[in-house]
């Protein structure tokens, strides 16, 4: 048997069912983003078996990304942990046939507590999705499984559903890099990000003068692997040439022969002083839209003494 490209199959048969998911979302979605977003408790997500561990992975998302969340087991719920949840919150009941017991049996318990329910089901037509006051369905036709018994195409659809819920809450939220630090102190990206500029930062700047020719400027940028120049007349930094502005260049200049630094570099640029945290950094990049950011010694300085790239960031292995 040729695995490799049965494994292939697998996936095609997923991503088809994905796309047609994808297709079917409606303002559906929408409502259960808004109401998420007005509640004033926590969402609450419940599940059972392997939808219980997709359920367990969103709440861990939400919880971690701004939108306060616990995972409660489904079968537990009924024996005492009903008592984590309040009439503020939203509970997501996460089913994929949405006539698991388990699940029903905590509908009328979350009835006299007050709370939402969501279900998440991927069956529309369920008894869960009767009883809950909005329904998400991540209904999928096959699962990939050969016998259509092991959930495979649906627990992937259902996760993916929960990714996407979570991208959505993160940006209206506006959950920044900062953000993100605060939650994940633990973390390598966490840590990385609370640590200084001049920790990551390339002390080995690309530099230009300003009649360097347009063969030479790239040569530079090149050989410094920061994908920008700092563009110099003499010792004053005037500029910067970023890959960006050499793909202009290209498209405007017939000649690139003739063409100098001073031609092409943008006056302005983007700066950062060394003592700075990244996620100070990180602010700046996302807010301009850039990858990289000249470092100076402190507020007053106007010397630069290293570069900040994105991928010192994030590239910290």
């Amino acid at each position: 048997m040729n695995y490799s490209e049965r494994a292939k199959q697998i996936f095609q048969e997923e991503i088809t069912e994905l796309k047609r998911l994808s297709d079917d979302i409606d303002s559906a979605f929408d409502n259960v983003v808004e109401a998420i977003l007005s509640c004033h408790g926590k969402l609450v997500l419940m599940g059972i078996g392997k939808t219980g561990i997709i359920a367990h992975k969103m709440a861990s998302s939400f919880a971690s990304t701004g939108t306060p969340s616990i995972f409660v087991n489904a079968a537990e719920a009924v024996h005492g942990d009903l008592g984590m949840v309040s009439r503020d919150d939203i509970v997501m009941l996460v089913s994929n046939s949405g006539a698991t017991s388990e699940i029903l049996n905590v509908i009328a318990p979350l009835r006299n507590i007050g709370c939402r329910i969501i279900a998440l089901t991927g069956n529309p037509q369920s008894a869960l999705a009767t009883e809950a006051d909005l329904t998400l369905s991540v209904h999928v036709d096959h699962e990939a499984c050969p016998l259509g018994l092991a959930p495979t195409t649906s627990t992937t659809a259902t996760l993916l559903m929960g990714d996407a819920l979570m991208v959505c809450l993160m940006e209206q939220r506006h959950f920044k890099a900062d953000n993100f630090a605060t939650y994940h102190p633990g973390g390598a990206l966490g840590r990385q990000l609370l640590r200084k500029v001049r920790n990551r930062m390339s002390t080995d700047v690309p530099r230009v003068q300003t009649d360097t020719c347009f063969r030479e400027l790239t040569k530079e940028m090149s050989d410094k692997h920061l994908g920008m120049t700092m563009v110099y007349n003499g010792e004053e930094c005037v500029g910067i040439i970023t890959d960006g502005d050499l793909r202009r260049a290209i498209q405007k200049f017939d000649n690139l022969s003739a063409v100098k630094a001073s031609d092409v570099m943008t006056p302005s640029y983007k700066h950062i002083t060394q003592d700075a945290m990244l996620t100070e950094a990180l602010a700046i990049m996302d807010k301009y839209n850039i990858t990289t950011l000249a470092v100076t010694a402190d507020n007053a300085s106007t010397g630069i003494i290293g570069i900040l790239s994105i991928h010192h960031i994030i590239d910290f292995n």
